[in-house]
């Protein structure tokens, strides 16, 4: 990765620290009633980062794969990412929202995810990408449940990123402690066991792993690293 590149990522760290610092000075907005001073707190905090976050998935298009770093889609991804960073670090964030029924759910669908009916996200539920999930309808995640659409992983030619969508059928239910990753899939009225780990880009069906795809998306690997690289 180029000097330019590595400065545009340590420059891009500083937008949490500057989404915060404009959700406190809402706050302290002067001459503002309390109803106003709450909705103004409220739209800084949970809607500009899922508006922005959209906003450069649907003009950036990223790539989803085994993405090089420095790449077009990487730097898309990244900037998404730190629109996300303050409830990372402030998990309590989101917890205040699953209070309300179906709020939450709602919330992902506004970072460009797709959220189906009557799904329960249990307590210490953590997410990487809001905008890399395809959820069905009547799906249970248990506690603690780690959802990462991204993964960063060395190899023999390098570190690369894979990126993609984690796609959970309806009824499905996610035992708790269970780390999903970049690209899994979970069949329809499956239930995983707690504590599972599901490498980038495998199917959770019938109980168990399949190898069928798991043998597709290594495949794919070996493609990216002879063709052309994610842009």
């Amino acid at each position: 990765m180029s000097v330019g590149a590595r400065l545009l990522l340590l420059i891009s760290n500083a937008l949490p620290l500057v989404h915060l610092a404009a959700t406190v000075a809402a706050a302290l907005w002067p001459g503002l009633g309390r109803w106003w001073r709450l909705s103004l707190v409220f739209g800084m905090l949970y809607l500009l980062p899922p508006l922005a976050c959209r906003a450069l998935k649907t003009f950036s298009r990223p790539a989803e794969g085994r993405l090089a770093l420095g790449s077009r889609s990487f730097f898309a991804w990244w900037l998404m990412l730190q629109t996300q960073v303050i409830f990372v670090r402030l998990p309590f964030l989101e917890e205040l929202i699953r209070f309300v029924p179906g709020l939450y759910s709602a919330w992902l669908r506004c970072w460009g995810s797709r959220i189906g009916r009557l799904t329960y996200w249990a307590a210490g539920l953590t997410i990487l990408d809001r905008a890399y999930l395809d959820v069905g309808d009547d799906v249970v995640f248990g506690a603690g449940v780690r959802l990462n659409p991204h993964v960063l992983q060395a190899e023999a030619d390098g570190t690369w990123l894979y990126l993609g969508t984690i796609r959970i059928g309806s009824g499905a239910s996610i035992g708790g402690y269970a780390l999903l990753s970049a690209g899994c899939e979970i069949d329809p009225k499956e239930q995983t066991h707690a504590f599972l780990i599901l490498p980038p880009f495998t199917r959770w069906q019938g109980g168990r792993r399949s190898r069928e795809f798991r043998r597709m998306a290594s495949e794919a690997r070996q493609a990216s690293s002879v063709g052309p690289i994610g842009n």
